[in-house]
């Protein structure tokens, strides 16, 4: 359905598109970031933390994967965030430390997937606490796509402030 390849293009396009949007984002005021825009969740900084915890909720659940990705170990600790807009860290600064400490996460877990951890459906518990089983490339493309959705709803709040966070592409990445 989808390659290694491909999942590691992805994790790399994540990686850049969160740097470019927190350097965006990174030069307003924490007001303004916490300000009320009628986002899903509310505000860009409401937005930025939801997508760090979906994203930790997707990694703690492929943490659980029978591959055992290594990489993934420093999660299996870390408490499964209980509400999708639970915040996961005081003020922009710490936000932005812990997106960047997840994304070289997705990127080294990248690293370590497999054709045969992907040929290997992904047993977890949804945010009801209902058991779900889904191929891992089902999950893996909806990993990425939610994160596209949400990053486009904030560099569209910041485009109204009348900050451009650039192009946002895939095809515009640099290549590595």
């Amino acid at each position: 359905m989808i390659s290694c390849d491909y999942v590691r293009h992805m994790a790399r396009y994540n990686r850049w598109m969160n740097d470019k949007l927190y350097a965006v984002a990174g030069t307003l005021p924490q007001a303004a970031l916490d300000a009320g825009r009628g986002a899903f969740f509310g505000s860009i900084s409401g937005t930025l933390n939801h997508l760090l915890v979906a994203d930790t909720i997707w990694l703690k659940r492929l943490a659980a994967h029978p591959a055992g990705f290594a990489s993934l170990e420093p999660l299996r600790d870390i408490a499964m965030p209980a509400r999708l807009d639970l915040p996961l860290a005081d003020g922009f600064a710490a936000l932005h430390a812990r997106r960047r400490q997840l994304d070289a996460l997705i990127v080294q877990w990248s690293l370590e997937l497999t054709p045969v951890a992907q040929a290997q459906a992904l047993d977890y518990h949804n945010m009801c606490g209902e058991a779900q089983s889904r191929p891992l490339p089902e999950v893996l493309m909806h990993l990425f796509n939610h994160q596209t959705h949400h990053r486009g709803q904030a560099t569209t709040l910041l485009s109204q402030l009348g900050l451009d966070v650039g192009a946002t592409d895939l095809i515009a990445m640099p290549a590595t």
